[in-house]
């Protein structure tokens, strides 16, 4: 927890996606075509870098397309995470596979945790 810097967070979200999100997306953000969608060159980050934080938060349900194929599975609220642990693996995730880079910070979290809501629809 604290001031981190972004090699920090990249460093501690890695070890976190590692045992929290790469079964579902894979440990190089590949994902599963068909089930999970892929996080390594997402046009869905792309288009819009902080939603991550409230996929993480909220979840996310219905049908998506992500970088030209559809999917439609769930994800679950990842609501047993910290604000500092989403933080950082969003900046790891926006660091990584060819994303647009960018730093999320606890603070943004916890705000966008205390805002609530359903699980994110699928936009995309």
């Amino acid at each position: 927890t604290g001031a981190l810097t972004a090699e920090d967070q990249i460093k501690a979200g890695q070890a976190l996606f590692a045992g929290t999100c790469s079964t579902c997306h894979q440990p190089n953000g590949e994902g599963m075509e068909g089930v999970f969608p892929p996080l390594a060159k997402s046009d869905l980050i792309k288009a819009n870098p902080k939603r991550i934080v409230d996929i993480m938060l909220h979840g996310l349900t219905g049908p998506v397309t992500v970088n030209g194929k559809d999917y439609n599975s769930v994800m679950p609220p990842m609501s047993q995470l910290t604000d500092d642990e989403v933080a950082n693996i969003g900046t790891y995730v926006l660091n990584s596979w060819g994303n647009p880079g960018g730093k999320i910070d606890k603070d943004e979290v916890a705000a966008r945790r205390k805002a609530g809501g359903p699980a994110a629809a699928a936009e995309h």
